[in-house]
């Protein structure tokens, strides 16, 4: 199953790339404020689409373009086609594709695929994680004063603004830096490679947040919503760290 997920990962991203090229034909549409849609994003998505029904015809799908479909079994494909659709429009070279599986709710399996930088970030449960092959760790960062900080503005609902500032103003004073590239799931990865040692956003989608998460725990990370519990997917609030800093994010973050 997973290398049904990467297969299709990999044709979406052969899809991206080509279309990196031609930056005319984008033809841009806004969904919302600030939230943007490409015929990119929907023809990656038909190929992922592709390669899953014909390998898993009864099997639920969650799409960010197409919405749920039911399946008979017991696993539901978790698809984001496009993570960081602002930055494809912009050619600012932080954009993936993602793809989570769950079975009976929890999650399974999980790739990220910078397809830039051919990075593929692949787990399964229990399993570890790995980029490229090769296994991946979270950070041995110990403290919150010492860790570079993820996070994602709340660019859709503009009515978090506030609580977010206020989150941002501590992380900025008990942290020794904060970063915002644009593509939570890209992140996520990063966190679970090591290049970031936490990360926090609210107004997530599951697809932005479900391979990116399972990649954390399988590479020794703790993940949660912003007061540590579980039930991120549903609320879209998220939280993740190394296990010695997740506690003063939190702590930050309260």
């Amino acid at each position: 199953m997973l290398n049904i997920a990467v297969r299709a990962a990999r044709r979406a991203g052969s899809v991206i790339n080509r279309a990196s090229l031609d930056g005319a034909g984008l033809e841009v549409r806004s969904k919302r404020q600030n939230d943007f849609v490409t015929r990119v994003d929907h023809a990656a998505e038909e190929a992922i689409l592709d390669v899953v029904r014909k390998a898993y015809p009864d099997h639920a799908i969650l799409a960010e373009e197409s919405g749920a479909v039911a399946g008979t079994a017991e696993y539901e494909w978790v698809i984001d086609p496009l993570d960081g659709t602002t930055n494809f429009i912009h050619g600012f070279p932080q954009y993936c594709v993602s793809i989570g599986i769950r079975h009976r709710g929890a999650l399974a399996h999980g790739v990220v695929y910078d397809s830039n930088r051919n990075e593929l970030f692949t787990a399964s449960k229990g399993r570890g994680a790995f980029l490229n092959d090769r296994r991946i760790r979270v950070s041995k960062c110990l403290r919150l004063g010492d860790a570079l900080v993820g996070t994602g503005f709340p660019f859709r609902e503009l009515t978090r603004i506030d609580r977010y500032t206020g989150q941002m103003k501590n992380m900025m004073e008990k942290s020794a830096g904060v970063r915002r590239a644009g593509a939570a799931a890209l992140d996520l990865a990063y966190v679970a490679c090591g290049r970031l040692d936490a990360f926090w956003e609210m107004g997530l989608s599951p697809w932005d947040m479900a391979a990116g998460a399972l990649l954390i725990q399988e590479a020794g990370g703790l993940v949660g919503d912003l007061k540590g519990d579980d039930g991120y997917l549903e609320s879209g609030e998220l939280a993740c760290a190394t296990p010695k800093v997740f506690p003063g994010l939190l702590e930050a973050l309260r």
